[in-house]
């Protein structure tokens, strides 16, 4: 089977300023994507899908293919992720005759991962032949029925069709186990994408990882700008090796 990694990294976001270069650990965050990829030996290439220049060229610095621009309609903070996707698709099956059988999309906002274990989700999903795509997920300390929303000024439940009063009150163990999707690796086979019948389909393998950060404000940059200087990683390390010097 042919299986690329696909990293997207749009140029403009809102929330921080270009996250997808913002430095971690001396490397811009794109940077542990890309190596994580390089390192998985489960993985034949590795391609960056953006619609900046400076992320193209920071990209090819780092490793990665960027054989071409993503358009401007499908990068923005709205753009579901399809869009990209059969992007890239298309472009080589135009440009090179053939579609890769599997999609490993690596998020540039969970940086720190164990190439290990993107390995071994692809071994997982190559064995099931049922499964529509893959996601990995961590489980949640407690549920989101215990979660709260603001309405009119005061404090309510998420869930108002739960029958039982105050519910979000109850223990965490009477609910069920939940999970939230990190971004750690999501994988989709390349025919159901194309069927026309969304991106992950019905049947998602669930890959559960250890809990793991993602990225969304400058508090979670510090954070694991903390983990990497007091305990290190291993993709610091491997890119200290290889880059002495942050491509900017």
């Amino acid at each position: 089977m042919k299986k690329i990694a696909l990293i997207p990294a749009r140029g403009g976001s809102k929330g921080i300023h270009k996250k997808n270069i913002y430095t971690l650990g001396g490397y811009p965050l794109i940077a542990y994507s890309i190596a994580s990829a390089l390192l998985c030996n489960k993985i034949d290439r590795v391609i960056v899908s953006t619609d900046s220049d400076e992320i193209a060229d920071i990209a090819r610095y780092y490793g990665a293919e960027v054989p071409f621009k993503r358009p401007d309609k499908f990068a923005h903070d709205r753009s579901p992720n399809i869009d990209f996707i059969l992007h890239a698709l298309d472009w080589m099956k135009s440009n090179e005759g053939s579609d890769p059988d599997l999609v490993i999309q690596l998020l540039p906002t969970t940086p720190l991962r164990d190439p290990k274990l993107i390995s071994d989700a692809v071994d997982l999903i190559v064995i099931n032949t049922t499964a529509t795509s893959l996601r990995a997920v961590h489980e949640l300390p407690e549920p989101p029925q215990k979660m709260m929303g603001i309405n009119g000024g005061f404090l309510t439940g998420l869930f108002q069709d739960d029958p039982r009063p105050e519910y979000y009150n109850l223990p965490r163990q009477v609910f069920p186990t939940s999970y939230h999707p990190n971004g750690y690796v999501e994988i989709m086979k390349t025919d159901f994408v194309r069927s026309g019948k969304g991106l992950f389909g019905p049947k998602v393998l669930p890959f559960v990882t250890p809990v793991t950060v993602e990225i969304d404000r400058v508090e979670e940059f510090e954070y694991l700008e903390y983990v990497i200087e007091k305990k290190g990683h291993p993709l610091n390390a491997y890119l200290k090796s290889k880059f002495p010097r942050e491509k900017t």
